[in-house]
């Protein structure tokens, strides 16, 4: 799967790490509905550190299709709310 983190760049993540993604995700999910600002600044970058240190990543001229699309790390509350699906960020 390619992973792309706003304003970074694209990572290629294998599948079988979305489950421990998906936790991260949820945690995310649930600081949002509750608008626990602190708890969702660390959770997303929580994430997004996992991201980056799962995946490997693509050379900066490489133009693949990202088939998952992250905020970037300092992306408020709002906007990551824009990006969700009902499965969150990271679908399922």
């Amino acid at each position: 799967m390619i992973v792309r983190i706003m304003g970074e760049g694209q990572v290629s993540l294998a599948d079988s790490h979305l489950a421990e993604l998906n936790k991260l995700d949820d945690e995310l999910l649930s600081e949002m509905e509750n608008g626990d600002g602190p708890g969702f600044r660390r959770t997303l970058q929580a994430l997004l550190a996992r991201v980056r240190d799962l995946g490997d990543p693509l050379p900066d001229d490489s133009l693949e299709p990202s088939e998952l699309i992250l905020p970037s790390p300092d992306a408020t509350l709002e906007e990551v709310r824009e990006l969700l699906s009902d499965d969150g960020l990271i679908p399922g």
